[in-house]
C-alpha cells in the first residue's frame, strides 16, 4: 500500500500483549484514516451498551495518509473511544509530535483494549511495543510527567499523556501533549485513566512509502509557498485564533455569562490585541507554518498557551476580564489535562445556578478566586459541587436543576459561539458528530454574511457542506483545517497531495463520499449505543439548550434576539432530508446501503427499526 504504513497495532492492557495486524486495503479505501478508521474500529469492537470506563471500551489513536508528511499543518492525529461524557461516539484531534513519530514507527493506528492492573505507559517504536511501569508518573501533572518521559526517551520523542483529571475520571478529561496541545474533549483522557494508561511514547525512523515521492515533495513545497502568500497570513501570525474575540464581540456571538449574552463589556481586555501586548512566545504543531499557539505569562508569571475557545469560555463566559487570570485557569487546565472549554462551561453553569438560588455555594460572575477554587474542586479534590460537575453538564443539571441553561448538546458542552441570533450555528452544534462542537461545521462566519436570521434549506445545506470538508475530509486525511478556513488555502492542494502519496486519482467528490460514509457510521454508532442502554433516540438529541429559545439577548445591537423553536425544527428537518435520515434523525436503510454500510443497517433495524 502506498501512502499508508499498512499496519495497525493492537494492544491488550489486561494481558499486556500486543500484535500487529495488516491494514485491509478496502478499509483504507472506504475510510481513509483518522476519524474514518476510528469509527469503523469502534463499531466493530465496542460491545453495544458497554460502559465507557470499563475494560470493554476501545481506545483508538489514528492517523491519516497525510499525517506526518511534508505539507501544510499535517502533524495531527485522532484519538477516539465511546465517550464517558456523552455515551456516544467521542473523538478529538490533536497536533503533536506523537502523530509524526507514530507514522515513523510504522503504524496507521494503535488500538488499546482492556485495563492494566497497575499504571503503565506504552513505548511504541519501529514496529514494537513495550509495557513500562508508570507508578512514578501517576499523580503528576502533564507538564512534569512529559518532562520526565522526554528525559527518558529523548527530546524528539512524541508523547501523549493524561494528568490528574484523566486519572480521577473527570468526564471531560483530555489527552495532552507538548504543554498545551490537547485533544479529546469528549473524555478521551478519562478513558485512558480508566485503563490506567498514563502515556504513550512514540519513536520511529521509518514511514510510509509514497507512490510519487518527487511529485509529492514538489506540491508540498508549492503549497507552503502559496500559504505564506495569502493576504491574511501576516495578521494570523500576530493573533491566530485570538482575533475571534473581537470578531465575536462585534457580531454579538461572544459567549458571556454562561451564554446569556453575545457581548462582553470587558472584551477589549482579553482580545487579540491585548494578547499581542502580552505575548512572549508562539507555538505550533509539527509541519505547521501558521502556528496558532500564542503564549503569554499568567498572573503567577508562568507560560500559558492561549487560543480563542479557551479565553472565551474561561473569560467572558465567566465574566472575567483579566487576561493574565484567564491564562492561569487555562494553564492549570492544561496541566491537569482537562478540557478548557468544558471547564469554563461547568463553572459558568455553576455561577448561573448560584445566581438562581439552585445551589448553596456563592459564585458571582467575574469572581476569579471562586472560579479557581471550583476548578480545583472539579479536578484536584473531586468534592462537593466540583464532584458533580466533574460528571458533565447533563449529569449536573439532573442533580441540581437548571436543564434549560446547561449549555450542552448530547452531553458535550458548547464551544465559543452564542447562538441566540445564529440558527445555522445552532444547527451545527445540534448535529455535530460528537456533541456540541464547532470543529465539524464552523458556519457562523458564513452565516453572519448570508442572512443570520434565516432558517433556510440553503443554510442546512451549508452545514452539511462544511461537515463534509471539516469533519470528513480533514478528519480522515488527517490535517489541520486552519490553512483552509482561516487563510483560504485551496482544498485542491490536499487532494493533490493525497493522490501523489497514494497513487490514486481521487476527486474532492470521492473524498466527500467517504465523509458521508463516516458521518453516517458515526450517527449509527450513537443510535446503537442509546438503544443498547435503553434510551430512545429522537430529534430532541439534535436540539440546542432551551436558553437560546426562551431567554432573548438583553444587551448589544441584537438585543431581543432569540431562536424560533418551530423554525429551528424545520431547519433540522431540512438537514435530515439532505442526509437521508428519517424524522428521528436515524439514517434510512437506503442511505446506509448506498454508502456501503449494510452491516450497520442490519443491526440498527433490529434495534430501532429503519425506514426504507
Amino acid at each position: 500500500m502506498k501512502g499508508w504504513n499498512g499496519k495497525i497495532l493492537w494492544v491488550d492492557l489486561s494481558k499486556q500483549t500486543a500484535k500487529q495486524v495488516d491494514l485491509d486495503p478496502g478499509m483504507a479505501r472506504d475510510y481513509v484514516g483518522g476519524r474514518g478508521f476510528a469509527a469503523k474500529i469502534l463499531w466493530d469492537h465496542v460491545p453495544p451498551g458497554a460502559d465507557p470506563l470499563s475494560p470493554e471500551n476501545v481506545l483508538v489513536f489514528a492517523t491519516g495518509p497525510l499525517t506526518g508528511l511534508p505539507g501544510p499543518s499535517t502533524g495531527k492525529m485522532v484519538v477516539a473511544a465511546k465517550s464517558p461524557l456523552t455515551h456516544g461516539y467521542g473523538d478529538g484531534n490533536i497536533g503533536t509530535r506523537a502523530a509524526v513519530e507514530m507514522r515513523r514507527a510504522g503504524f496507521d493506528a494503535v488500538v488499546v483494549t482492556g485495563r492494566s492492573e497497575k499504571p503503565v505507559y506504552l513505548y511504541v517504536g519501529d514496529g514494537k511495543v513495550e509495557f513500562r511501569d508508570a507508578e512514578h508518573l501517576w499523580g503528576l501533572d502533564t507538564f512534569e510527567a512529559e518532562k520526565r518521559l522526554l528525559e527518558e526517551h529523548g527530546r524528539t520523542a512524541g508523547v501523549l499523556l493524561i494528568g490528574p483529571a484523566g486519572e480521577r475520571l473527570v468526564r471531560f478529561a483530555t489527552v495532552m501533549s507538548q504543554e498545551g496541545r490537547a485533544g479529546g474533549r469528549t473524555g478521551m483522557g478519562a478513558v485512558m485513566g480508566s485503563k490506567r494508561l498514563k502515556a504513550v511514547v512514540f519513536r520511529g525512523s521509518g514511514g510510509p512509502e509514497l507512490a510519487e515521492k518527487d511529485s509529492y515533495m514538489r506540491v508540498a513545497r508549492e503549497a507552503y509557498a502559496a500559504l505564506k502568500e495569502k493576504p491574511a497570513y501576516s495578521f494570523w501570525m500576530r493573533q491566530g485564533t485570538m482575533a475571534a474575540i473581537q470578531w465575536s464581540q462585534e457580531n454579538s456571538v461572544l459567549p458571556t455569562r454562561n451564554f446569556s449574552e453575545g457581548v462582553f463589556e470587558e472584551a477589549d481586555k482579553i482580545n487579540g490585541f491585548a494578547m499581542e501586548m502580552a505575548k512572549v512566545e508562539q507555538r505550533g504543531c509539527p509541519n505547521c507554518t501558521m502556528p496558532c499557539g500564542n503564549v503569554v505569562l499568567d498572573d503567577e508569571g508562568f507560560k500559558a498557551e492561549l487560543d480563542y475557545e479557551n479565553v472565551a469560555l474561561l473569560g467572558s463566559n465567566l465574566g472575567i476580564g483579566d487576561l493574565a487570570k484567564v491564562a492561569r485557569l487555562n494553564r492549570l487546565a492544561d496541566m491537569w489535562g482537562v478540557d478548557t472549554i468544558g471547564l469554563g462551561a461547568a463553572i459558568g453553569f455553576a455561577m448561573e445556578a448560584s445566581e438562581r438560588g439552585l445551589i448553596g455555594e456563592r459564585l458571582e460572575w467575574g469572581d476569579f478566586d471562586a472560579a479557581l477554587d471550583l476548578a480545583s474542586a472539579i479536578v484536584e479534590r473531586r468534592e462537593g459541587l466540583g464532584d458533580t460537575l466533574a460528571m458533565g453538564l447533563a449529569y449536573a443539571a439532573e442533580k441540581v436543576g437548571g436543564e434549560e441553561f446547561a449549555m450542552h448538546v448530547k452531553g458535550l458542552s458548547i464551544t465559543g459561539y452564542d447562538c441566540h441570533a445564529a440558527p445555522g450555528m445552532a444547527l451545527s452544534y445540534g448535529v455535530s458528530p460528537i456533541g456540541a462542537h464547532h470543529k465539524d461545521a464552523w458556519v457562523i462566519s458564513w452565516e453572519t454574511q448570508h442572512g443570520r436570521f434565516e432558517y433556510s434549506w440553503e443554510k442546512a445545506a451549508k452545514v452539511l457542506e462544511l461537515q463534509r470538508i471539516r469533519g470528513g475530509f480533514f478528519e480522515t486525511m488527517v490535517a489541520c483545517r486552519l490553512p483552509w478556513v482561516e487563510l483560504g488555502l485551496e482544498l485542491d492542494w490536499y487532494v493533490r497531495l493525497f493522490n501523489h502519496a497514494t497513487g490514486l486519482s481521487w476527486s474532492l467528490d470521492d473524498h466527500f463520499r467517504v465523509a458521508d460514509r463516516v458521518l453516517n457510521l458515526v450517527r449509527a454508532f450513537w443510535v446503537r449505543e442509546y438503544a443498547a442502554e435503553g434510551r430512545q433516540w429522537s430529534r430532541r438529541m439534535d436540539t440546542p439548550p432551551r436558553k437560546w429559545f426562551e431567554r432573548p439577548l438583553t444587551r448589544g445591537p441584537l438585543r431581543g434576539a432569540r431562536l424560533d423553536p418551530l423554525k429551528y425544527d424545520r431547519l433540522l428537518g431540512d438537514y435530515y432530508g439532505l442526509m437521508g435520515w428519517d424524522y428521528r434523525g436515524v439514517p434510512r436503510r437506503s442511505t446506509l446501503e448506498r454508502l456501503g454500510l449494510g452491516f450497520a443497517a442490519e443491526e440498527l433495524d433490529a434495534r430501532v427499526g429503519l425506514l426504507p
